[in-house]
């Protein structure tokens, strides 16, 4: 059963191979998208519906159905703001559903500290050919981002 991942952020899509760390351009831990955030104050939302396993103020794992899961991650290096700047909406464990809220942030704050806002999408440990039909250009928050089947 495809899953569908939705764009949990509005910006515009960017192939993981451009992303400014080699964890997510070199697929280490799986393949996906990135998307390079509107500078706007905004949410951050499930990008699938399941369960919120992993929610740290820059990051969230979201597991699907047939226990596939996919990671967030808001920025880059953004783990060293400990936490600032970033307003948690649900909390680890919860059941979300495609599209709900799960963190408020700011990208415009975390350039301005001279860190990469870009976000990467991640299939997490999928293998690169099951993950298909990426989007391109601009994407609204509910989008299609990709297929992974």
């Amino acid at each position: 059963m495809a899953v569908h991942v939705k764009a949990p952020l509005a910006g515009t899509a960017v192939e993981l191979a451009d992303v400014p760390d080699p964890v997510f351009s070199t697929a280490m831990v799986g393949p996906g998208l990135a998307i390079d955030p509107d500078r706007a104050p905004g949410t951050v939302v499930a990008p699938v519906s399941g369960t919120l396993v992993k929610l740290k103020p820059h990051a969230l794992v979201v597991v699907a159905d047939a226990g596939r899961g996919v990671l967030v991650h808001l920025g880059i290096d953004t783990v060293n703001l400990d936490g600032e700047g970033f307003t948690l909406l649900a909390n680890e464990g919860d059941a979300v559903e495609v599209g709900q809220p799960i963190v408020a942030w700011n990208p415009a704050d975390v350039e301005a500290r001279g860190l990469s806002p870009i976000c990467p999408v991640v299939a997490l440990d999928a293998a690169a050919d099951l993950v298909k039909d990426h989007a391109s250009g601009s994407v609204d928050i509910g989008e299609p981002l990709f297929t992974w089947n």
